[in-house]
């Protein structure tokens, strides 16, 4: 089966981590709710775009730490929502996959359930049980303090996946990894754009409050609609909380106080499923209200297929790779920069049907 191409803005790839790119992760469990949204020798593995203009880098020293083997110490993976997200499942299987591959044998994974305080809890628990490094998802980006003092008091590096905590690089925790929300806010609204021929009234549904990926992909749209497209009106939005049901359950008041919305960006594919199930729930047919999403799932894919939603950002789950990559230069000594940054695809009708064998 071939991978489907993809049209990532050309960035050059850094010496650092050109030995990075390409890599495939393992696959994923299945669903609570949907059938399996991985698996098969066709996965798309994360590629590195680019890591922050400056590249400022991290080595073992400067941050104060020892050398250890890594594959016979302790490693934390922290996840930090319910595995009933496809995202959050492919995360997860990643990490355990990679592990497992490295032959890292003290792999340790905790779930926040999305607790903010109990991901915080089961951070310093694995802090307790001697972690040697900790790879973190973070339910939120404020309120690090607490684990951050006690990884340093330790020389514990941290890696930071798919969220941003508000800390100091190198100094609090060592690298983050992931999409540029930013971007994918933009390319949303460029979506959005083709898809209204630039004239109509958008609703937004918001992720959940306290944390980067809300806040860069809010702002990566709103700026790039003002900038390109002056005719197109955001009349509503609220946060549906990444959650689908949340999702369905916004939308519906939306369809009830906005009736002349024409399209809706939801910033995450669970809250944009439930969308189409409020809008099939009040009546409207495929493309009545256009659709446009972030992250990627085979299920939103498949609902481009068949219509329901016009375009997918994609934003790839498969961190296990990368991860374990970085983790092993840096206790190796080789320096790494402050952020890597993952290239994300596009779904849209053109190539839908084709890439949902890729899909997560």
């Amino acid at each position: 089966m071939t991978v489907p191409p993809y049209r990532p803005r050309p960035v050059a790839l850094t010496t650092t981590f050109l030995a990075m790119t390409a890599l495939l992760a393992a696959g994923c469990a299945k669903s609570e709710k949907d059938q399996p949204t991985g698996g098969g020798s066709a996965q798309a593995g994360q590629v590195v775009q680019s890591p922050s203009g400056s590249a400022p880098s991290c080595t073992i020293d400067k941050f104060g730490g020892t050398k250890f083997d890594l594959k016979t110490s302790v490693v934390g993976f922290s996840q930090s929502e319910k595995e009933a997200n496809p995202f959050r499942i492919a995360e997860t299987a990643s990490i355990k996959a990679e592990a497992k591959q490295e032959g890292i044998t003290g792999l340790r994974t905790t779930n926040g359930q999305s607790q903010f305080s109990k991901q915080i809890s089961d951070v310093q628990q694995l802090i307790a049980q001697g972690a040697k490094a900790l790879v973190i998802a973070p339910l939120n980006s404020d309120g690090w303090e607490p684990v951050l003092q006690q990884a340093a008091a330790k020389h514990i590096p941290i890696i930071t996946v798919d969220r941003k905590i508000n800390a100091t690089a190198c100094k609090d925790y060592v690298t983050f990894i992931g999409s540029d929300f930013y971007q994918q806010g933009k390319r949303a609204a460029d979506q959005m754009i083709k898809a209204l021929n630039g004239k109509g009234k958008v609703a937004v549904l918001l992720g959940s409050s306290g944390n980067n990926v809300t806040t860069e992909r809010t702002n990566g749209f709103k700026d790039e609609i003002a900038k390109q497209a002056p005719g197109i009106q955001i009349t509503f939005q609220q946060t549906g909380d990444f959650a689908r049901e949340k999702g369905q359950q916004v939308t519906e008041q939306m369809i009830q106080s906005h009736p002349d919305v024409n399209a809706i960006y939801a910033e995450n594919d669970e809250m944009a499923l439930g969308a189409v199930t409020a809008l099939k729930g009040a009546g409207k047919k495929a493309g009545d209200i256009k659709i446009v999403s972030v992250d990627g799932t085979r299920n939103a894919v498949s609902q481009i297929v068949s219509g329901w939603i016009y375009a997918v950002v994609e934003s790839n789950p498969r961190f296990g790779p990368l991860a374990f990559q970085t983790l092993s230069k840096f206790v190796n000594g080789e320096p790494i920069p402050d952020k890597v940054i993952i290239s994300d695809r596009e779904y849209d009708s053109s190539n839908a049907k084709q890439s949902l064998a890729s899909a997560y």
